[in-house]
């Protein structure tokens, strides 16, 4: 059965935050909230931890994974970013926006798209994400949480743990989670393609 922490969503509770880091270093799957949805998430490495995630979602190895960072100095290590993405991703971080770049060598094949060779990354504007990401001091694998055949992420966190505490490691609960999935925009060319209208001021992104 998951463990529940329940964190305040702007004063994260430090014992908390260093208890959820201790799961994932352990090789847990965690849901967690983020400025756009609550999502699975886990360490980088752990290929059990992410075949978990993807049986729970029912993904298969074409649907791109996201690496969340805590800022846009993390994300050159994992994806090729050019100037003008740079600039773009700048403008809009953090936020509710994923970006597909392609990966680096530091990347396992395993979460790249197995044609495109492409990573989503991303920094997300949620305190509890944040302090999590800068304990761990690397990215977090992450995908949305939204289960099979269902249209709309899980919002209520007594919910989530009702339908899945007896899938992952940890449920973190900072409150009702958002509907809205982040706008993902295609940054492999010079020009940024929005790949899926979301959460987020699509006018800036200047397509």
């Amino acid at each position: 059965m998951a463990q529940y922490f329940r964190i305040h969503p702007a004063n994260p509770q430090k014992r908390l935050i260093n208890q959820a880091v201790m799961i994932l270093n352990d090789g847990g799957v965690v849901i967690y909230p983020t400025d756009s949805c609550y999502a699975l998430g886990c360490r980088l490495g752990y290929k059990d931890a992410l075949e978990r995630i993807r049986r729970i979602r029912n993904l298969d190895e074409r649907h791109n994974l996201t690496l969340l960072c805590k800022d846009l100095s993390d994300i050159g290590t994992y994806a090729m970013v050019h100037n003008a993405a740079y600039r773009l991703m700048k403008s809009l971080t953090p936020g509710p926006y994923t970006f597909l770049l392609k990966a680096t060598r530091d990347v396992p094949r395993r979460l790249q798209h197995p044609k495109r060779k492409t990573i989503g990354v991303r920094v997300p504007d949620n305190v509890i994400t944040l302090a999590i990401l800068k304990e761990m001091k690397e990215p977090l694998l992450s995908t949305s949480l939204i289960l099979p055949e269902e249209g709309s992420p899980l919002t209520d966190p007594g919910q989530i743990n009702a339908e899945l505490g007896k899938t992952v490691d940890l449920i973190i609960d900072g409150g009702y989670g958002g509907l809205e999935l982040t706008t993902v925009v295609d940054l492999v060319d010079n020009e940024p393609l929005i790949v899926r209208a979301g959460k987020g001021n699509l006018a800036a992104i200047g397509t």
